[in-house]
């Protein structure tokens, strides 16, 4: 018996009748040998975390633009901190942590530069465009693990569907969500296609790197905005602070200790409804004192204006010839064509191609772009 396989009956002793056993995994779209030491969904972190898409998140937008000050939370950072407290949390129902980091590794690779306002711009510009699908950050990181990231020179990671249903279905944006249980009849082809009101993982891995998605960053977020000047946890109503607490790390310890007592024993991952209740108005009030404040609504408008200019410039490029005579940012017109001879796909529509392009930059590489396109 070889060490994957001594690996996959301790998990049969060890974890809870309704954690996601490696050895029971679906597969993947190409079946694959099987490795001697590593279980699948070990392999899956090793690839996720060795991809380029992965080292491109510490350049990436959380909550502020391009900052300027270390101490400021970046997608990367978020990331790690969703693996972790995850990971906690799920070692104390005796679930799969190695799917759980895998899916929480992967499940921001799709977000583009100046996080959700980039998002939200990309998304317009997609449809001003008529462009045939919808640009959503859940969506796109599988598009990034199926189709753009590469691992031994072929196209996508080749990731378990456990894998590749919870990073699709991660959204952590629904604020109201309190239990959710998994769907463990998805079809796999709804993980490739699936509906648009957010379906629940089909794993209850994955149910909890949804949950956990908020936890990670409402406390954070106001760290954050202290030092940006815009909010405290002064500031917050004292009612919530009664039930969750007065500092990231209280209000991080409180929801993670509820959502292990609320979900032991249970086959959904739950947080209590009065908890839920209370991180459902923090969410609400960071909201209204931080993302939509005037200082980001600057920076969303700047976005705003990198984004429309990268794509003004490269859409009518796409099945051009790169000249010699090109005046303005010839190494960045250089480098997309250079993109879009590699791509996958390269018969995509110019608005693809431009979008995971575009997509792909860090906050700063997309700045450095329009500033060669257009600086005279």
């Amino acid at each position: 018996m070889n060490v994957r396989a001594r690996k996959e009956q301790f998990e049969e002793k060890a974890l809870a009748r309704t954690a996601q056993l490696s050895k029971n995994s679906r597969g993947r779209v190409t079946p694959e040998a099987e490795c001697d030491v590593r279980t699948v969904y070990e392999r899956d972190v090793g690839r996720i975390l060795y991809s380029l898409p992965f080292r491109r998140l510490r350049h990436k937008t959380q909550v502020f633009f391009n900052p300027q000050n270390d101490h400021i939370c970046t997608r990367m950072e978020h990331v790690m901190y969703v693996a972790y407290l995850a990971e906690t949390i799920g070692r104390a129902l005796f679930l799969n942590t190695d799917l759980i980091r895998a899916i929480a590794y992967g499940h921001d690779l799709g977000h583009p530069p100046f996080g959700h306002a980039g998002e939200r711009v990309i998304n317009e510009i997609v449809r001003e465009g008529d462009g045939d699908f919808v640009f959503q950050h859940e969506a796109h990181s599988l598009r990034v693990v199926t189709r753009l990231a590469d691992h031994n020179g072929k196209a996508g990671l080749n990731l378990t569907y456990e894998v590749l249903d919870g990073i699709a279905s991660h959204c952590g944006e629904i604020y109201s969500e309190f239990s959710l249980v998994p769907n463990r009849a998805k079809p796999i082809e709804e993980i490739f296609d699936p509906p648009s009101d957010h379906p629940l993982p089909m794993t209850l891995e994955g149910c909890l790197v949804r949950m956990v998605d908020r936890i990670a960053y409402v406390g954070r977020d106001i760290e954050d905005a202290r030092r940006a000047g815009l909010m405290s946890f002064e500031d917050v109503p004292d009612e919530i602070r009664q039930m969750l607490g007065r500092t990231n790390s209280e209000i991080v310890n409180r929801l993670v200790s509820d959502v292990i007592e609320e979900s032991t024993g249970h086959d959904r991952i739950q947080m209590s409804v009065p908890i839920g209740e209370a991180l459902e108005q923090l969410i609400h009030l960071n909201v209204d004192q931080i993302y939509r404040s005037k200082q980001i609504d600057r920076y969303e408008k700047m976005a705003e204006s990198i984004l429309r200019g990268l794509y003004e410039a490269f859409v009518p490029l796409v099945g051009s010839t790169p000249s010699r005579n090109d005046r303005m940012g010839r190494a960045r017109i250089a480098d997309f064509h250079d993109f879009i001879a590699k791509h996958p796909e390269p018969d995509a529509s110019p608005l693809r191609l431009v979008t995971d392009y575009v997509a792909g930059m860090s906050d700063h590489f997309a700045r450095a772009v329009f500033d060669d396109l257009y600086l005279v």
